[in-house]
Parts: C-alpha cells; sequence; structure tokens
C-alpha cells in the first residue's frame, strides 16, 4: 500500500512540476524593458506604442521618424543628464 501511496504522490509532484514550469515559459509578447531617451540601442519601436505612436513623446525622447518609416535620434538631441 506504502508503495502505491509513494508512486502516486511522485505523479502528482512530476505533474505540479512539469505544468509549472510550461506555465512559465509562455510568451505572452513584450516583456517590459525601457528607452532610454536619446539611444535606440536595442529598442524595437513596436514594443513601445506609448513613445512610438506619438510624434509628441517621440520628439521628447529626441527620436524622429524619417519618410521611409525608420526611427532616428535627432542629431542636435542634448540628453538632458541621462
Amino acid at each position: 500500500m506504502w508503495t502505491k501511496i509513494r508512486i502516486a504522490l511522485a505523479a502528482v509532484l512530476l505533474l505540479g512540476t512539469a505544468s509549472a514550469a510550461l506555465a512559465g515559459s509562455r510568451d505572452d509578447g513584450p516583456s517590459g524593458g525601457y528607452v532610454v531617451p536619446g539611444s535606440l540601442d536595442g529598442v524595437n519601436p513596436a514594443d513601445h506604442p506609448h513613445i512610438f505612436g506619438n510624434p509628441a513623446v517621440a520628439r521628447s525622447y529626441g527620436f524622429f521618424q524619417s519618410r521611409d518609416g525608420s526611427w532616428h535620434v535627432r542629431p542636435d538631441w542634448r540628453s538632458g543628464g541621462y
């Protein structure tokens, strides 16, 4: 009888661990990150629509969008202490 209980507990532990691992590996899209004003290093504009979706906000970060749609740092950008 103890053998059956041990096997059942081991199965529950194994299934619980496996489902926790699978739940933690879901990719629901952007996982955060931040944008440093005046730097596009490692930034995907699609992940930050609150900045790049609003030209005034993008300008306040020192960015502008060229006619071909790509983003650039303004040449006259001053970091303002960043």
